[in-house]
């Protein structure tokens, strides 16, 4: 009884000091309005008074804040990557079709501005973390892929690299991949686009395959993959292939997988890995 009583306690011990969940709410003055993020904090952020870089994970269309925390299939995924690898991971709101663009049409839907103005310096204000590019990086899956992808692009100074998990790449696919399918992408994104949400021309400024000229000046490292059976793999391979003619530098994979939370959960850790080897290098770069 005595040896189950110890490791009773030592079990309650370690789970005591492993990653904990912040729910944070940050004010958009952009768009008069309050949202939600989840904050995973590693294990030896309370214990440390160290600087912790900090990894933005983008949640997909349809989806909210708390997605990632929620929808894989282990639902430790996200904490367990942050005490591995010692980092903050906020998982912002994006709202279930904005595509983190400021729309030409609705102030009430700015999330560029948001995730890049807003939330980056909440999160600077209220916790120990590395407060430049050098310690900053970004992903997320499908809409959140594009979105990583194309704030990343945009704004080169706030990231040291990025990622795109089953990315919408090209988001005019959302309206020639299946007409039936169409009617209801042009109702969500004509709060985004307006009267425009119908013409595949209106998607072209904010798709990530013609952001080549930006991607390539920039010289971020990238990370992209996409599941083989995903109805975005194509648009994938394109943009694979327009950085390998242009000569960007990036880690792109295709494995076996579809558009799904079991292929995400399977993807993730290789995005933290990536970023893990980046921060090792910004490190041994500022020591020279």
């Amino acid at each position: 009884m005595k040896n189950l009583i110890v490791a009773a306690l030592l079990f309650a011990s370690t789970l005591s000091f492993s990653a904990t969940v912040d729910t944070l709410k940050i004010e958009s003055a952009a768009m008069s309005k309050t949202y939600k993020a989840a904050v995973v904090l590693p294990k030896s952020y309370a214990k440390s008074k160290k600087n912790l870089p900090v990894m933005y994970l983008l949640h997909g269309a349809y989806g909210h804040f708390d997605n990632w925390l929620k929808s894989t299939p282990n639902k430790d995924l996200v904490k367990n990557l942050a005490d591995q690898y010692n980092i903050i991971i906020v998982m912002p709101e994006g709202e279930t079709f904005s595509f983190y663009l400021d729309s030409p049409v609705n102030k009430e839907s700015q999330f560029e501005t948001f995730i890049t103005q807003e939330v980056i310096q909440k999160i600077d204000k209220t916790y120990r973390t590395i407060a430049n590019k050098n310690g900053r990086f970004i992903t997320g899956l499908s809409m959140g892929g594009h979105g990583a992808l194309y704030l990343s692009a945009k704004h080169p100074d706030l990231f040291c690299a990025a990622g795109s998990m089953s990315g919408a790449v090209d988001m005019s696919v959302m309206l020639t991949r299946d007409p039936n399918a169409a009617q209801q992408v042009i109702k969500l994104m004509q709060p985004i686009l307006g009267d425009r949400s119908n013409d595949v021309k209106a998607y072209e400024p904010y798709a990530v395959l013609n952001l080549l000229d930006k991607i390539k000046t920039n010289k971020l490292p990238l990370i992209i993959d996409c599941g083989v059976d995903d109805f975005l793999i194509e648009s994938n391979k394109e943009l694979h292939r327009r950085l390998v003619y242009n000569k960007v530098d990036h880690d792109y994979i295709e494995r076996p997988g579809a558009h799904t939370w079991a292929y995400w959960e399977n993807s993730l850790p290789y995005h933290v890995l990536f970023f893990n080897d980046i921060l090792i290098k910004n490190q041994q770069v500022a020591k020279k």
